[in-house]
């Protein structure tokens, strides 16, 4: 597995941060993990430039090093090809790297989405459907890459559709709350529509310069988070949320999934679940430790007891705390290197 996408349409699910921890784990873990940030939001950019993100954009040589500027050649008709970005290495994590997100993204999506519905017919368009996943590529190749994880805006764009269709494998965060549950309908609905989109054009696009993806998207599983913990377990409303998206999960996505060939194996999902939720873990809010860590610019496992900047009692239950979601992430981190073989 070389892309990992983390999506779901529906806002406040801790998708970037999911995606931030998730590839910070992967990364301590030795893989070298490329961070690619295709949400204007730039929240997950942010996270790894911290007090540097404004300056990035400005200065002359690193302003031209993101995802906007890295298909640019493809959207504005360039007499160049795509090539890989400099991408940023944390200074706090060396096997962790960044492709940077642009706040002006969004601007390229009306002319990928007509590209994408033209079927070829305008070959100036030709290049634009591929455009994202060569500049992935390359950018992969270029740090020997093992895996990259794909972190996109909440919303059912024609780049949200596009780099979907160009993932190996993605994870769906949920919260337990209604909207996740009216989500999670409309995902089933789409992804495959999405899939079956890519493989009705992929003939068509054969002869473009940047080729879409042969892959499938196979779904891992999903994460429910953003909970509050009492008695060592979700608190009773949250609970009942979490049973039904389980539901919803096995009753509905699981078989349009299988439908349309966006599952692993069974044996596969047999190594890292014990049963046949597809759920690959139960985060609940990281309260205290997480402006902590925003401050630090790290995981909130990956706090040292100084960043915490507490003492006595306190200072020992957020330890306690960030111990148990080191011991959370690191689960995490295992089930995907397990599944991705």
């Amino acid at each position: 597995m070389k892309k990992l996408l983390l999506f779901n349409h529906k806002g406040g699910v801790s998708k970037t941060t999911s995606a931030f921890n998730i590839g910070w784990m992967l990364a301590l873990k030795g893989k070298k993990v490329l961070l690619v940030d295709a949400d204007p939001q730039c929240n997950l950019t942010g996270m790894i430039l911290n007090e540097s993100f404004e300056e990035y954009y400005w200065e002359e040589n690193t302003k031209n090093h993101n995802i906007m500027a890295g298909v640019s050649v493809a959207f504005e008709g360039k007499p160049h090809i795509i090539e890989a970005v400099d991408a940023v290495q944390s200074s706090d994590n060396s096997n962790l790297f960044l492709l940077p997100g642009h706040p002006n993204l969004t601007e390229y999506d009306p002319a990928l989405s007509f590209a994408q519905n033209s079927n070829n017919a305008i070959t100036t368009l030709q290049n634009l459907p591929g455009a994202f996943n060569e500049l992935i590529d390359r950018t992969c190749a270029k740090y020997n890459i093992d895996i990259s994880i794909i972190d996109l805006n909440p919303g059912l764009s024609a780049i949200n559709q596009n780099l979907f269709i160009s993932s190996d494998a993605f994870i769906i965060p949920t919260s337990p709350d209604p909207f996740s549950k009216m989500a999670l309908n409309t995902l089933s609905k789409v992804l495959p529509r999405w899939v079956d989109w890519a493989n009705r054009m992929r003939p068509i696009f054969s002869a473009a310069s940047y080729q879409l993806s042969e892959t499938n998207p196979k779904f891992i599983g999903e994460i429910i988070q953003r909970f509050n913990v009492r008695k060592g377990k979700a608190a009773k409303p949250y609970r009942d949320n979490m049973d039904e998206i389980k539901n919803i999960i096995n009753s509905t996505l699981i078989p349009r999934f299988a439908n349309s060939d966006m599952l692993f194996e069974e044996e596969k999902y047999k190594q890292i679940y014990l049963d046949s939720d597809y759920c690959i873990a139960e985060i609940p809010d990281f309260q205290g430790l997480l402006p902590k860590a925003h401050e630090a610019g790290v995981p909130v496992y990956a706090l040292t007891s100084s960043q915490i900047k507490e003492t006595g009692p306190v200072l020992e239950q957020l330890e306690k705390n960030r111990d148990k979601f080191y011991s959370l992430f690191s689960e995490i981190a295992d089930k995907i290197i397990t599944i991705s073989g």
